[in-house]
């Protein structure tokens, strides 16, 4: 990364420039094509795709294959790929980078869910670190001149933490640059993220490091590049229901002052974009359906917003979200403290469950069996 001011901030990611330096985290259900169009309109520099999981992708599943669909106008495509066998993860880089045209490769290795993690799966993984050399080794090698980056937690919990040693791994093997969510699997997304690990990263490493965890406002963002040293930002829940924050976090990076918050009117529009976006991407049904997270997340905090969600959640069709609209006070000023409000995950936190004895057996290079994979973008 140039440093400077904050318009000399950029990570690059082989022939890849991403400036502003922040990143769409990958979603599930959420980042597909409409949105990352949407975040991209507003400034994110790296817009990265709903996770697909390599075995599934090499097998044809049509599921999957649609999931690694990219809009006519998209560049670069950039796309995160889970996998726990080195043989499927080279296959599956091999076709995303041959014939799907993929232009940036992220693997995911954060995903604390439960029934992933007791089979050794998602941010348990890196706890085997040859398994995971394996893995990584096997994405650079197929990939060819396509970057490839990953994305990983501190660890399982506060007394196994694995961050550094995979981000070595990951930089031996020649990764672009890694992201570290600053927090374990068994903190899930609850409590506060240790941005001190991300510094601690950072020094580890000459590649660049990506940020994640507890970016809710742009001066988060600021925040979290001043006290790390890290390269760049991930965003991911603090964007939900709030594509303009990345307009925010261009602004502030550029050292002018964050923009006027949007007026419940200017939401109301947004939304409407939003939404008929998803409609011409999917089948109206579908997209309406799909929609409806998105609705209680712009909602929120608005006065009213309780019985309008309560409307929101019975729309079928785009007439009838402009009709659920229509009668809102435009007005309305955006609430001062609406970005404070969590969003997307739940909070609690877990003892995570591991199989039997595999922190006795951490250098065992064994990939693991197809009921160690995920098919829930997490991390």
């Amino acid at each position: 990364m140039k440093k400077g001011n904050g318009k000399d901030r950029v990570v690059r990611l082989g022939d890849i420039e991403v400036s502003p330096p922040v990143v769409l985290a990958p979603m599930a259900g959420i980042t597909n094509y409409p949105f990352r169009a949407l975040c991209r309109r507003y400034g994110a520099g790296l817009f990265i795709s709903e996770m697909i999981t390599a075995r599934p992708l090499v097998e044809g599943r049509e599921k999957t294959v649609r999931l690694a669909t990219f809009g006519p106008d998209e560049s670069p495509r950039s796309l995160q790929l889970y996998g726990v066998d080195p043989h499927y993860v080279g296959l599956a880089v091999k076709r995303l980078v041959s014939e799907l045209g993929v232009d940036h490769i992220d693997l995911n290795f954060g995903c604390p869910v439960r029934k992933v993690t007791r089979k050794g799966g998602g941010a348990a993984l890196p706890a085997h670190p040859n398994l995971l050399r394996s893995i990584i080794r096997a994405a650079v090698e197929n990939a060819g001149p396509v970057p490839v980056t990953i994305k990983f937690r501190i660890g399982i919990n506060n007394e196994i933490e694995t961050y550094v040693e995979s981000g070595i791994i990951a930089e031996e093997e020649g990764c672009s640059a890694v992201t570290l969510h600053a927090r374990t699997a068994a903190q899930l997304y609850d409590g506060t993220a240790r941005w001190e690990a991300i510094a601690n990263l950072k020094r580890s490493l000459s590649i660049p490091v990506i940020g994640n965890g507890d970016i809710w406002a742009a001066e988060d963002a600021v925040r979290m590049l001043d006290q790390t040293g890290c390269d760049g930002v991930a965003i991911g829940r603090g964007c939900l229901g709030r594509p303009w924050l990345f307009r925010d976090l261009a602004e502030v990076l550029a050292g002018r002052p964050v923009p006027a918050q949007p007026d419940f009117g200017q939401v109301a529009d947004i939304m409407l974009e939003h939404a008929s976006m998803l409609a011409r991407w999917f089948d109206e049904p579908f997209a309406m359906r799909s929609f409806r997270k998105h609705s209680g997340w712009y909602t929120r905090g608005f006065r009213g917003g309780a019985a309008l969600r309560n409307r929101l959640m019975q729309v079928t069709t785009m007439e009838g979200l402009r009709e659920a609209l229509k009668d809102i006070d435009r007005g309305q000023p955006f609430p001062e403290r609406a970005h404070l409000i969590r969003r997307g995950k739940k909070g609690g936190t877990q003892k995570v469950v591991l199989p039997e004895g595999f922190l006795e057996n951490r250098w065992d290079p064994t990939p693991l069996d197809a009921a160690a994979e995920c098919d829930v973008s997490g991390g």
